[in-house]
């Protein structure tokens, strides 16, 4: 457990979005070349005060380009974010956005040097956005992401053959960093019997193959889930965005909500018996992804609450409350994990935008 004055710095490691290349389903169900680019680029103020379109000033990039990539991580870098945590999209074998880590990251001058991890986004992207249909899901079916034990071992090997076995992998104590995105999901699928016969098995693979250890973070369990997740195998808790109200207003102001969620962070460690690592981000807004229904906008993603009042000012003071937090479970490196590093079409990001110039990335340094 973490002691006073004497605790290690916290890492600061930044989740990272793959998407911003075409890919072969979205040609198909939308338009060939089609990325969310178009969405960012397009969207448009849908309130007094809105702020957008968001525009980076970089200018609009393909993430499978090396040097962009290498532009952008090394500026990340050179102002305090120590690791990125890619999203790895997974779905009984299948991978989609795999390039922007595999030939975008790793292709790149940095990708041997800058520390990184993996989170496994257990879900399929959306393959037509904006959303124009009200009556669907959020969740349509088709993008659930199904698994068993079988399926886990060799998702988990895939990582420890192509990333795990990689110098610069980021661990903790010791151990592999590995997350999952919907771990909700994961244990409600599986059942608690059948998620923790998974990951030993994972585990024992790793073993015997001369792999280290995992550290496996559960992100975002619900209420029901919380609790079982030390049961279950996993290693800490964090969140993904943990910032608006998904229940409250449509508008909320980033100091109150900020302030709000950080107040919430020892009882994530509290109720699931495991180290919690903070999670915060710079804003949320997702009105890129929702078509423009006006004031009849539905009551659910991607039309949920957009936070406003955000400024790197307030994103900093966030960074220093997370930076200072021990959590009552403690783990002797923990992270501090910023949602994110580049998701334009949610209205989190720490790359340089047009309003604030690299603004969001002094935060991070300075914080």
């Amino acid at each position: 457990m973490h002691g006073g004055q004497h605790a290690p710095p916290m890492r600061t490691a930044a989740y990272v979005y793959t998407g911003w290349h075409a890919i072969a389903e979205r040609d198909a169900a939308f338009h060939p070349g089609f990325t969310e680019w178009e969405l960012v680029r397009g969207c448009r103020p849908r309130f007094a005060g809105h702020h957008q379109p968001r525009i980076p000033a970089l200018g609009e990039y393909d993430d499978r380009d090396p040097v962009a990539v290498a532009r952008r991580v090394r500026l990340a870098h050179e102002h305090g974010v120590d690791a990125l945590v890619f999203g790895v999209f997974w779905c009984r074998g299948k991978r989609v956005f795999e390039a922007g880590l595999d030939r975008g990251f790793l292709g790149s001058e940095v990708g041997d040097t800058m520390p990184f991890a993996c989170m496994w986004a257990n879900r399929m992207p959306r393959r037509v956005l904006p959303v124009r249909r009200q009556d669907l899901p959020v969740l349509d079916p088709a993008r659930e992401v199904p698994s068993d034990e079988a399926d886990f071992v060799e998702f988990v090997a895939m990582l420890a053959d192509n990333y795990f076995c990689r110098p610069n992998y980021v661990t903790i104590e010791g151990r592999n960093y590995l997350s999952i995105f919907d771990s909700t999901f994961f244990v409600r699928e599986l059942g608690v019997d059948g998620a923790r016969a998974a990951i030993g098995a994972a585990r024992r693979w790793l073993a015997a193959h001369g792999h280290r250890d995992l550290h496996l973070a559960a992100i975002e369990p619900n209420a029901e889930t919380l609790p079982l997740a030390a049961a279950v195998g996993f290693d800490s808790v964090t969140h993904y965005v943990l910032l608006p109200d998904w229940k409250g207003p449509f508008e909320q102001d980033y100091r109150a909500y900020a302030t709000l969620r950080a107040g919430q962070w020892a009882h994530f460690a509290a109720a699931s018996g495991l180290p919690y690592m903070p999670s915060v981000a710079p804003g949320w807004d997702a009105s890129p992804r929702g078509a423009d229904f006006g004031d009849a906008r539905p009551d659910k993603y991607p039309w949920s609450p957009v936070i406003t009042g955000e400024h790197p000012e307030h994103f900093a003071a966030a960074l220093r409350r997370a930076r200072a937090f021990r959590s009552p479970v403690g783990v002797d490196d923990p992270l501090v994990l910023v949602a994110s590093l580049n998701e334009w079409s949610e209205g989190h990001y720490l790359e340089p935008d047009e309003r604030f110039g690299t603004g969001w990335l002094q935060a991070v340094r300075d914080g």
